[in-house]
């Protein structure tokens, strides 16, 4: 199971952008966060094409089958869309893997017991200045 946001585990920075524009404030390192992504396939597709590893905060499945198609590193969503989503993952072998958001440790346990790829500290994504 992925954590990431634990103090106690080293884990690549998550910064969340709007724009193409906020990519170029983030470092090859860290992890792009598209948050919203009704319209945002443009950047995802800038993401992919560029090499960019990048996590969508998936709304549903076509969301998430969509991203994954484009590349998506992790894609982020509650624990019922995330669980969905793991059936999906793990049925068409995406490359994608699954987050949850927690709050604290308390939840490793139901989120593992569920199968899901990971989880990520709800306070972990940072947002760009």
């Amino acid at each position: 199971m992925l954590i990431f946001g634990n103090p106690y585990i080293d884990s690549p920075r998550f910064i969340e952008v709007n724009s193409i524009d906020d990519i170029a404030k983030t470092t090859p390192k860290d992890i792009v966060v598209i948050s919203n992504f009704k319209e945002p396939y443009r950047v995802a597709k800038h993401c992919f094409e560029n090499s960019i590893a990048y996590a969508i905060e998936a709304d549903s499945i076509k969301d998430a089958l969509i991203a994954t198609n484009l590349g998506a590193t992790y894609i982020i969503a509650n624990l019922e869309l995330a669980k969905t989503l793991q059936n999906i993952a793990n049925e068409y072998l995406l490359d994608s893997k699954i987050l949850t958001p927690i709050k604290d440790d308390n939840s490793l346990e139901e989120v593992a017991l569920n199968s899901i790829d990971g989880v990520i500290y709800q306070n972990f994504i940072q947002r760009i200045n």
